[in-house]
This record gives structure tokens, C-alpha cells and sequence, in this order.
């Protein structure tokens, strides 16, 4: 008889009330366990147990937005088991929020790696990554991170490309790549080539804003003249100074790295400052399509990367569904407009399961980390390929260029356009960049 998943989710709403309930939903069920003769020792082995690491709260929390959605269809479709090697293992998926904040992290993943025992740990927020990988390399726990340039998770770790680390592996696109891709974009419409810069100060934006690795060399060699106004704490809610900046300078593009809320802040006070600029580019902060309707009308004409789109003709090796198909599917399960991590989210577990399968043994941790080296697999967000890659334990996606524009009689008053894939040619355009208007 094969065996039924036992996943564990915490969607982007759980509360201490419902961790409680988990707690004893937990302990009811090793009791359950115990009194049926089932042994630990027996349900160990004939259980993969994957860790899962996302952000449901804090300020990154829109990017965990998806991802109860996102376990629940893997279940669906692990419901009969995983099938290895003439052996069905069951799947336990435990997902843990890191809540934005990197020394949560960390204490999850002692949490992860001492108490539950992961065959494999997957993470979906690339700052999560960064704190846990550590960890995972002196433990010996194959992981496999994405959801952050890859330069954020590498450099910090004092990455050598030849070497990479013992257990720990990402696939991500590049800041560098993301910069070339803006340049591209805004080459499109006539400016006159000046950029002024906000970076966050995290790991996202610190790898954007690298000055050998990240946006300022690809912007130099698109030939644009950069006010670089450096980092910003993440508790910034006054960028008076910024702006009057860019208004002196003759600023007709602001571009970098930011969240959704400093964003919101950001751009209301560039309007009551006059400050209007053809061309707003921001990473992470513009992402969502609620960091698009928290601006309102003044949500028309922003431009971000597009990591993934049901534009992108790729399919799940996993399931099969088209890029269209898995967007479709969290629609209609949710009400909600797809995200971006929705694409990336599902790879992960396509990467993680292919891992455990190519292992041959998935509870040989070590097997599992030299699949992850060999894997070289086509996803619904394209090709994430370890083997062939010049950077050891880094797999290098890639990226459009797309503009928020108003769709009408939509169900969503704004959809994500690819208006250039000159870093991606896959991807068809689906528009051209328009300016903003005021």
C-alpha cells in the first residue's frame, strides 16, 4: 500500500494560535503513531522530510504570498508518494517562516537541521539562504536556496567559484544581468540618460549595488550618467533628501532596489515634491501586483525584472503545467492576480525532487548534494543547470524587462508586460515601454 504525504503548511496568515494547533496536531499525531506499532526508526526511513523556508511575515512577506498555495498543489501531487529507485517514500514538507529577518533565520535553521531531521532544505527567500547556508554546510544538510541575485548569496560567503561550498546550492538570475536588462529597456524611450539611485540595505541591495558585480557598470556601459545616493536603512520613511537630489540633478529615471513600502512612501513624496521623473525601475518593490495598487493611478507605467510570467514558454518536469497553467490554477484557487515567486516557488520543489530521485538513495545526504551538482533540468522557469555551469553550486536564470500597464475590462486593473527580453530572447515582448504620467 503506498503512503499518503503528511505536509505540514503554514500559509501567510498563521498566528501564535495556529502554530499552538500545529504543536498539538504534531503531538497527536507521533501518539497516533506510537500506538499503532509503527516504529520512529521505520517512519524516518520510509519519510522524506523536506525543510521549507519562506517569509510569510515581515517586510518580504508578499513574497511568501503564494506559497500556501504552492505546497498544497505539491501535495496534490505527491499525495500517492515519491517513487524512488523501486521504493514509494512518503513527504513531509515543513515550512517554516523566517519572518524577514535573518537572525530568525538562523534559529530556524538550527531548528530544521537539530530537531526534524531534513533529507533536503529548500528556501525561498534568498536572504533566508544566506543565514542558514552556513549551517547547512558544517551539518552536512544538502540545500538548495533561490528568490535573490545570486552575487547577495555568494560574495557575502566568501564565494570562490572553482571551490563552492560543501552542501549548498542556488539558482537565481544575476544583479548584473538585471542591470543590463533596465539599461535595455529604457534605451527604448527617449530620456536624456540620467539615473538616480536608492538601494536598500540588505542583501539584495548591497549585491545591486556592487559596484563590479551589480547595477552601476551595466548602467556605465549602457551609457547612462548615474546619481548614486548609496544605501538606505530599511526604516527609512523620509526621502526628502533623495528627491531634491534627483530634481537638481535633472533626474529623468529613478531606478534600484527597494520594497514595496518605501516605494509607496518614496513616490508619494516625489509628487508632492514635483519630482517627475519618464521612468521609475525598481527591484523587489514592484514586483506585486498590491505594490502596484497601493499607488493607485500613479501605479501605471512602473517597470521591474520579471523573473516569471505565464508569458514564459516553459513547463513543470514535475507536473507538466505550462507557465499559463500554474498561474491559471492560483487564480482560480485563490481569487489573487499569479506572483512572480509563484514560478520560482514551484521550481524549487522541481529541483529538490529531481535531487532526491537522482540520489538513487534520497536519506544519503551526500548522494542527494552530488545529484544537486550533476542536475541540469528544464523548469517552469527555464533551465536551472549546476552541471555546466562555470560557478560551482550556482545555477544562473534569466530575466525580462516588463512594465506595469492598465488592462481594460481586465479582472486586474494592472498586468505585468514584457516590453523587453534582450536579456532573455525566449521570452516574447508584449508590449513596448511606455512613460510615466502624472
Amino acid at each position: 500500500m503506498t503512503e499518503t504525504s503528511n505536509t505540514t503548511i503554514f500559509d501567510s496568515h498563521f498566528t501564535r494560535r495556529d502554530m499552538l494547533a500545529g504543536a498539538g496536531k504534531l503531538a497527536a499525531a507521533t501518539a497516533l503513531m506510537s500506538a499503532s506499532g509503527l516504529s520512529h526508526a521505520r517512519a524516518a526511513d520510509d519519510t522524506l522530510r523536506i525543510g521549507f523556508v519562506v517569509a510569510l511575515s515581515g517586510i518580504r512577506a508578499s513574497f511568501g504570498a503564494s506559497t500556501s498555495h504552492t505546497i498544497k498543489a505539491i501535495e496534490e501531487t505527491l499525495k500517492n508518494g515519491l517513487e524512488i529507485n523501486g521504493k514509494t517514500y512518503a513527504v513531509e514538507i515543513i515550512v517554516k517562516d523566517n519572518q524577514s529577518n535573518p537572525t530568525r533565520s538562523l534559529q530556524i535553521g538550527n531548528e530544521l537541521i537539530l530537531n526534524d531531521n531534513p533529507d533536503i532544505i529548500l528556501i525561498s527567500d534568498a536572504e533566508g539562504g544566506t543565514a542558514i547556508a552556513n549551517i547547512s554546510d558544517a551539518r552536512g544538510v544538502p540545500q538548495i536556496s533561490t528568490g535573490g541575485p545570486w552575487q547577495g548569496w555568494a560574495f557575502q560567503r566568501n564565494y570562490n567559484p572553482e571551490k563552492g561550498f560543501p552542501f549548498t546550492f542556488h539558482f537565481f538570475w544575476g544583479a548584473d544581468e538585471l542591470g543590463t536588462a533596465y539599461a535595455k529597456m529604457w534605451d527604448t524611450l527617449p530620456t536624456n540618460k540620467k539615473v538616480g539611485t536608492l538601494y536598500a540595505d540588505n542583501d539584495g541591495g548591497r549585491a545591486m549595488h556592487d559596484p563590479e558585480h551589480g547595477f552601476p557598470p551595466a548602467f556605465k556601459a549602457g551609457g547612462y550618467d548615474v546619481l548614486d545616493l548609496g544605501l538606505f536603512r530599511l526604516d527609512t520613511d523620509d526621502f526628502s533628501t533623495q528627491i531634491a537630489a534627483f530634481k537638481e540633478a535633472g533626474v529623468e529615471i529613478v531606478a534600484g532596489h527597494a520594497y514595496q513600502n518605501h516605494l509607496a512612501t518614496f513616490w508619494n513624496q516625489a509628487v508632492q515634491a514635483g519630482f517627475k521623473p519618464k521612468i521609475c525601475t525598481t527591484a523587489a518593490g514592484l514586483l506585486f501586483p498590491s505594490s502596484v495598487a497601493n499607488l493607485g493611478e500613479r501605479g501605471n507605467g512602473m517597470s521591474t525584472e520579471v523573473w516569471w510570467t505565464p508569458a514564459f514558454p516553459y513547463k513543470s518536469s514535475l507536473t507538466g503545467q505550462s507557465s499559463q497553467d500554474i498561474a491559471d490554477a492560483y487564480t482560480a484557487a485563490t481569487g489573487q492576480q499569479w506572483t512572480q515567486p509563484l514560478g520560482y516557488d514551484h521550481a524549487l520543489f522541481e529541483v529538490g525532487l529531481a535531487a532526491l530521485k537522482a540520489a538513487g538513495d534520497p536519506k544519503d545526504k551526500a548522494a542527494v548534494r552530488d545529484a544537486i551538482a550533476a542536475l541540469s533540468l528544464d523548469t517552469v522557469v527555464g533551465k536551472v543547470d549546476f552541471k555546466a555551469s562555470p560557478l560551482k553550486n550556482i545555477s544562473v536564470t534569466h530575466i525580462a524587462a516588463g512594465q506595469w500597464q492598465q488592462v481594460e475590462g481586465g479582472k486586474f486593473p494592472y498586468d505585468l508586460k514584457v516590453v523587453d527580453n534582450s536579456t532573455n530572447p525566449d521570452v516574447k515582448p508584449q508590449g513596448k515601454l511606455q512613460p510615466l504620467t502624472f
